[in-house]
């Protein structure tokens, strides 16, 4: 009699170790390759221009965290001027301040920059370049008692750009996916298939179309941001430090060359965001205004006020939402600038006042 069969096992037989160690080496093989051909691709194509320097073009501004791209932009040595600040200041045109002061003007504002992130790009430029002209767009984030511990915001900041061992530390740093994307992005401008983000002096008009412009929905950007702003009273600071980030600004002026131009210039807000006259904000912020006149005095600096209620900043329709205004606003400013270094005296207009001056002599 014949005996059955035992049953068979369902279960496949194990792989045999040299095929699971075959296995791995060729996935840990394959991304090795990967990697290291994406960290000579990105170093290749240098996203974040380590490698610019005088006499070498730094490559196309191709990201739109201008934390990241406006190094490259100082390494570069084509600018011995430039304007510091947030997105307020951002719509002031290089070219034409070039034509009202001296220096070759480069717009190095950053859209919500922190006082504490405009002063490390703006010391960097001071250690790159001997500086001929400086001009900083302050707005009420220079007042605040806790500057110090706002240094951040939600958009990365790549401190390892802006030392003197950025091209070493760069290599390592921006090996990753956003440095990646970048890359690929300057790869697709140098075959001519994608525009260059930001011009090449930081200059980017990136307000909508002048022709889109509507009066009404401006005016509605306007009081939402004046509701969101709820006054609250001022935070009491500690003996010394009441502003904080005016402590940096005297640095960073005393650090400019004596002869370089020197402008501190608070941009016109609409009214509805600034402080309300009589308040505790109000005095507050003119407590501040004055620390930054005695630091221009101090420095040799031109410190203009554009943020008070005037022509300018009462009109809805020069805005486009209660901090960013028009174009035409734009030239406005520009030419208050101008006139307020060469003469020295408030606007007969009352758009702007001048809080110092350097001495005439």
């Amino acid at each position: 009699m014949t005996r059955p069969a035992p049953p068979s096992d369902p279960r496949p037989d194990p792989a045999p170790p040299a095929a699971w160690r075959r296995f791995l080496g060729l996935a840990l093989g394959t991304a090795a390759a990967a990697g290291a051909a994406a960290f000579v691709f990105i170093a290749a194509m240098d996203p974040y221009g380590l490698r610019a320097a005088p006499g070498r073009r730094p490559g196309p501004v191709m990201d739109l965290n201008q934390r990241f791209m406006y190094p490259q932009i100082v390494r570069g040595g084509a600018f011995d001027a430039a304007v510091f600040g947030t997105s307020t200041a951002r719509l002031l045109d290089p070219q034409a301040l070039g034509r009202a002061f001296p220096g070759r003007f480069a717009n190095l504002a950053m859209n919500a920059a922190t006082p504490w992130e405009q002063m490390q790009l703006a010391r960097f430029f001071l250690g790159r370049v001997r500086a001929r002209a400086v001009i900083l767009g302050l707005d009420a984030s220079w007042c605040d008692p806790a500057a110090d511990e706002k240094r951040l915001t939600f958009r990365p900041f790549p401190p390892w750009l802006y030392g003197e061992d950025a091209p070493w530390r760069g290599l390592l740093a921006q090996w990753n996916l956003q440095s990646l994307e970048i890359a690929g992005r300057v790869l697709l401008h140098r075959l001519g298939r994608m525009r260059e983000r930001i011009r090449g002096d930081g200059y980017e008009v990136f307000t909508p179309p002048e022709a889109t412009y509507d009066a009404a929905r401006a005016a509605a950007h306007i009081r939402a941001m004046a509701a969101a702003q709820l006054p609250t009273a001022p935070q009491p600071a500690a003996p010394g430090r009441t502003f904080p980030a005016l402590v940096w600004l005297d640095g960073f002026l005393a650090a400019a060359p004596s002869d370089a131009l020197k402008v501190a210039a608070f941009m016109p807000a609409h009214v509805a965001v600034q402080p309300r006259p009589g308040s505790p904000e109000a005095a507050q912020e003119a407590a501040c205004k004055e620390e930054v006149a005695a630091i221009g005095r101090r420095h040799g600096a031109t410190v203009v006020d554009f943020r008070i209620p005037s022509p300018v900043t009462a009109r809805d329709a020069n805005y486009w939402d209660a901090l960013h205004y028009r174009l035409p606003i734009a030239e406005r400013v520009l030419d208050g600038l101008r006139r307020a270094v060469a003469t020295g005296a408030d606007d007969p207009e009352g758009v702007y006042r001048v809080l110092a001056r350097p001495p005439q002599g």
